[in-house]
């Protein structure tokens, strides 16, 4: 049978009721992290077949005019001593956020390591965003607490994609990291390159620290903070309030549990 335009734009607002049964809404600011294979094979077994344009359309109109999607397009050959270059540095972080990446109408975040793409409403408010720090108080995380945004990942589990996680450890200066600088070339929008240096909030390595948020998903899921579909079930997409997020990360590190809910040590192993 032929796939007509008719039918992929019934597909793309089928998908959208999809991501609005799983906790999206008309106007969310939402980072969204992705893993494709498995959702694409899945999409076929069911004789739907779309691009990952679709995939994003879909998104896009779940959330409406109001709203503003935002997807991670990390890149870290800049620690390899390797030129940046924020129009053309690849995503490392999967064929939907390239696909964004590659989109007009998309705008990039300065961070030559923890960079995001972004649409919708907000898109000019996020694209002045050049943090110094990945995962400081004016990094796109920040923005999107500030906007009370949401965080979903579609088909992929939280503790493998989550790095909103970090933004709490730097806020609340988590003593399992620190403050680590590179520093390379870089190239602009307008093509100026210069050298400039950026920080990541890193794993004591000293320590033997392990990231593993495994145990803090377990319990965010226990707790009924999530809602939507775990990877492989139903709508496949599950989100989180971002400040819910916030809040019992934060607890967590403030009571002094970090280890074993969001880190594990070579001791440990």
């Amino acid at each position: 049978m032929r796939f007509t335009d008719a039918d992929k734009d019934k597909t793309v607002s089928e998908l959208a009721s999809w991501w609005r049964k799983s906790g999206i809404e008309k106007g969310d600011t939402m980072l969204l992290h992705s893993s494709l294979s498995g959702f694409l094979k899945y999409l076929n077994s069911i004789n739907i077949n779309i691009t990952p344009q679709d995939i994003l359309d879909s998104f896009i109109e779940a959330i409406g005019n109001e709203g503003t999607l935002i997807l991670p397009v990390f890149n870290f050959n800049f620690t390899k001593g390797e030129t940046y270059d924020i129009r053309n540095t690849k995503s490392e972080t999967g064929l939907l956020t390239e696909t964004a990446r590659l989109n007009k109408n998309f705008i990039r975040t300065g961070h030559p390591m923890f960079s995001f793409v972004v649409t919708g409403k907000l898109k000019d408010e996020f694209g002045r965003i050049n943090n110094i720090s990945a995962f400081g108080s004016d990094s796109p995380f920040a923005k999107l607490t500030e906007h009370n945004g949401k965080i979903a990942a579609l088909d992929i589990p939280g503790e493998l994609c989550n790095t909103y996680i970090h933004y709490v450890e730097e806020c609340e200066q988590a003593p399992h990291r620190f403050f680590k600088f590179f520093k390379g070339k870089y190239i602009d929008a307008e093509g100026k390159e210069s050298i400039r240096e950026y920080a990541v909030y890193s794993r004591k390595l000293e320590m033997g620290v392990k990231t593993d948020i495994k145990p803090m998903e377990d319990y965010l899921w226990s707790m009924g903070f999530y809602s939507g579909s775990r990877p492989g079930e139903d709508t496949r997409l599950h989100v989180i309030k971002a400040r819910t997020f916030y809040e019992e990360v934060s607890k967590i590190i403030r009571e002094g549990k970090a280890q074993g809910m969001l880190f594990t040590t070579a001791k440990n192993n």
